[in-house]
This record gives structure tokens, sequence and C-alpha cells, in this order.
């Protein structure tokens, strides 16, 4: 019966386009609805029509650009999920280690804190299930642990080789787009976005608002591995720095031409504001970006963007599932399009464009790339030259470092050791490395440094992971820092986190400081 009754609806659909299409329209529509109804009646063998209709519209689909895409009905919430801004569960960010589920964070005010759960707490056991060592995908996790507000669900965590049950009720659980937010040095802010969703406006203003009671003297908006999000979102972000009726984004498309203007209510309309952005920064914050960067407004720093400037309507269909195809191309407000070329129906190509860009060397030299004269554009205030044909290019090019990443290093970063070492040793010295803020942790974990370094190396040799002395002499600073920023993660949050990742490894974070000193002291953009 589910299965007739997802056919009717596909019919329906079919009848509507016939009545309401084009002759070319209502032509193919019968010829699916024709072979829909041969299959169901006249094939030899039983066959599930929703999957093949599913199948069909996916190949559709793939044979136009790179993004317009088929959302079957049982994926249309988590592909949402993130962009909502909450969902409804038990509050925690989570990890797959050696196929047991390790917390990664605790939510702040969520049920899982309320009963005491903790960063590197292993989950064994879900309502009675064991969950450990058993092959457990993503999918598994989030249908046993998410549930209706209100419900309730028994979770077994290994904590300091004990077990212990705890007893968490679920509630909606908001889900942040922001990573961090803090002040580096007095009066600057960095705030580091992960992706734009229907909270991110709220949450700026809320971080804003915990951070500074004046106009700050700087920002650092961090948009590195921001792969986009609501592009309304990010044209109210950029309104916060923009001045009155400047053109944020201009959308140009079959039937559409609309342009976005900046209010002038902005809370940071001038004064230093710099853009991290690298080749994972994409769509949303393009637009953003190549916004700022057209008036002259912020100083981009970082590498080439990934270039996605193509919008995408989201179409729902009768069964519960989603199409979201491609409408219209977006173009920066000097004219610049931000979407990188590609050929219809040759996704893998497209996409693989980002690992021939970093073959080609673009992301070591800002000679590798490609900055032909027929793409030069100029800013909209100051004149400088700007290049569209795809992604933004940043006005202060920062190469990607790469001096710790040895053979040893890579291994026990992607493995997950370092991180299954950083949650044991937290788990073992909480107490210790507890703290309110930065300084304190730091002072307290001056006294475990050696000691929670040499651990790991041991912890290292016991999976036969055993460096050359050369190979450690390159990488041990990188996997210090490394380390010191995972156990922050625990008394800190992400914050901690990155703060220390900032601090002690990242030179385009380095470059945004000494730019903002540049630009307070001689009170002009520096050039």
């Amino acid at each position: 019966m589910k299965r007739l009754f997802g056919t009717f609806l596909l019919l329906l659909v079919c009848l509507s386009l016939q009545a309401q299409g084009s002759y070319t329209v209502r032509r193919n529509a019968d010829k699916v609805t024709r072979a829909l109804y041969y299959l169901e009646n006249r094939y030899v063998d039983s066959i599930d029509i929703d999957k093949l209709v599913d199948s069909m519209l996916a190949s559709l689909m793939s044979e136009l650009d790179p993004h317009s895409t088929y959302i079957p009905r049982d994926r249309v919430e988590e592909v949402n999920e993130p962009l909502d801004g909450s969902f409804e569960g038990v509050g925690i960010e989570y990890t797959m280690l050696d196929d047991t589920l390790t917390v990664q964070s605790v939510i702040v005010g969520g049920p899982a804190e309320a009963v005491g759960m903790r960063a590197g707490d292993k989950i064994i056991a879900v309502d009675g299930e064991n969950i450990a060592g058993v092959g457990l995908l993503a999918t598994g996790v989030r249908s046993r642990l998410r549930g209706p507000k209100g419900s309730r669900v028994s979770v077994v965590v290994l904590r300091g080789g004990e077990e212990q049950e705890l007893v968490i009720r679920r509630d909606k659980i908001p889900l942040e787009s922001m990573d961090a937010a803090y002040k580096p040095a007095p009066d600057i802010v960095y705030l580091k976005l992960g992706r734009f969703a229907q909270s991110s406006v709220e949450e700026i203003v809320h971080a804003m608002q915990r951070l500074t009671e004046r106009r700050p003297a700087g920002m650092i908006l961090d948009l590195r591995g921001n792969g986009g999000g609501f592009m309304h979102i990010a044209a109210t972000i950029a309104d916060m720095f923009m001045e009155e009726g400047q053109t944020i984004v201009r959308t140009v498309g079959n039937g559409i031409d609309r342009e976005d203007k900046a209010s002038g209510h902005g809370f940071f309309k001038e004064g230093p504001l710099i853009v991290l952005v690298d080749e994972n920064s994409a769509s949303a914050s393009e637009i953003l970006a190549g916004a700022l960067q057209d008036w002259d407004r912020a100083l981009i720093v970082g590498r080439r963007t990934f270039g996605k400037g193509l919008v995408q309507q989201q179409y729902d269909m009768p069964d519960g599932s989603e199409i979201r195809l491609t409408v219209a191309r977006y173009h920066t407000p000097s004219g610049r399009v931000v979407q990188s070329p590609y050929k219809r129906g040759e996704r893998d190509a497209y996409f693989r464009q980002a690992q021939e860009r970093y073959e080609r060397g673009e992301s070591f030299s800002l000679d590798s790339i490609a900055l032909p004269d027929s793409l030069l554009f100029h800013t909209l205030r100051l004149g400088r030259p700007v290049y569209g044909g795809g992604g933004i290019v940043p006005d202060v090019f920062v190469p990607y470092d790469t001096t710790g990443y040895n053979r040893f290093f890579v291994r026990v970063v992607g493995t997950g050791t370092l991180t299954e070492y950083a949650y044991d040793y937290l788990d073992k010295h909480r107490e210790a490395l507890q703290a309110d803020d930065l300084d304190g942790f730091l002072a307290r974990y001056a006294l475990l440094e050696q000691d929670a370094y040499t651990g790991f190396l041991a912890f290292c040799a016991k999976r036969d992971m055993v460096p050359a002395e050369s190979e450690l002499a390159v990488c041990a600073p990188y996997l210090k820092t490394r380390l010191k920023a995972l156990l922050a993660r625990g008394p800190l949050g992400m914050n901690g986190y990155w703060q220390i990742i900032n601090r002690e490894e990242d030179p385009a974070f380095a470059r945004a400081m000494k730019l903002i000193d540049q630009w307070r002291k001689t009170g002009k953009m520096p050039l």
C-alpha cells in the first residue's frame, strides 16, 4: 500500500505538470507516468517503485550543475538540521574512537550536562543495547540518542575505567553556528563562524554583548572552513559592517534580477576589519567576503576561496523529499561572478578542482593562481584590483603551512590517536586542569605539560607508532600545541581550543593581528 500511495502521488504530480506545463513538460510527464505504470503492473519481479523514483531523480539532477541535488525523504531532516539551528536530543558532540562513541563536548545548559556527562566519556550502551565495538555508523548514533523532547534515554558511560549509568531527558538543543568568540587582545574581537544558520545573527549579537560594552577597536571574522548556508543570513551579517545603500550582492537568473543593499544600521561600519578565508570557504562565505572586499571595508586574508556562486531554491515534493535546484548566480557588488567554471553533468571533475589547485601549488604561492586581465575588476571606493573567475582571491595571501606535517604527525592526528589520548588524559586529570579562563588553564597545564607529552609518546608506542628522532624533532612543537588545545577544550570548550591553535600555530591569524595593529596606528587600511 505504501508503494502504491507513493506512485499515486507521483501520478498526481505528473498530471499537474501535464495540466500546467509546456508541451515538452506535458509530453515527458506522460512518458514517465506510463513507464512507472508498466513497471508496477507488468514487470516480472517485485520492485520498489519509490526507490526507483529516488534513483531517477538523483540521476536527473546529476546531469545539471554541480550543486543542484535531490534529497530523499529519509535524509531531509539530517541535511537541513545544521541550518535550522536546533534539534531534539541529549546535547553532545561526539566522535568514534576505536569503534567507541566518545563525547567530544557537552552543550552548555543541555540535558547531558544536567546529569553530569563530560567530554571524554565513552558511551558503551544505550537503553540496554551495547554499542561499543559493533561498527556503529553515524545514522545509528542519531537514531539512538535523538528523539522527541521530554522522552528519556538511558546511557552507560565508561569514565576512568568505571561504568556509570545516566538517564537523560531529551530536550530541544540549540545548534551553534559559531565555533569560537573571544578577545585575543584588549578591544579586539575574534569571531569564528562555522556556517550561516538561522541563529547566526543572534549568536553574533550575543557574542558582542558578552565580549565588549563598547565598539571594538578591531575585528577578525574567521570564515575558514565555512562552506556556506543561508544567503540572507550572510547578507544580514554583511549589513553589520556596511554603509547605507551599498550593494551587498546581486542575484541574476531565469526571471531573477535582485540586489540586496545595506541598511546603514550596522554596529561596525568603520575601523580595522579582517576576514580570514581559505579553499574551504564557499557560497555565503564568498558573498560576505566579496561584498566587504569590493567596498574596501575589510582586508581578505588567507587563500583563494572555493568558488560556489550558484543559488539553490528548495522545492518540496509530495512525499516529503526535496529538490534543490539552481535558479540564479551570485555577483559581487563590483560585478564579479563567484562561481568557478564547470561543465554540466561533470560533477566529479568540478569537485576535483580543489585538489588540482593544491597540486598546482596554489595553496603555497599566489603566483600559481591564474589571474588573466579579462577577469580584472576594481573595488568601488579605492579602485584596487580584484579578480573574478571563481572564488575570492585574498588581498593578503598566507600560504598553507605544512611545516610539521610529516609522516608521524599525519598518522597520529589522522587516526584519532592524539584525540583519544587527550580524552583519556583529561579523564584522569580533570580536576588538575579545571579553570575558568585560558590564563588559568595555562598556569595549571604548565605543571603537567611534560608528563602529558611523555605519556602521549608512550601511548603511541603501545600502538606501534614510534617516530624516528628526526621526525619527532620536526613535528614535536605542533603535537604539543594540538595536545594542549585538545585538553583546553575540556574546561573551556571550543573557545579554549581555538585560542591556543590561533595563538601558537596559525600564521594567518598572526598576520591578521599585525594588520589590525598597522590599521589602528595609521588610521588607514594597510595595502
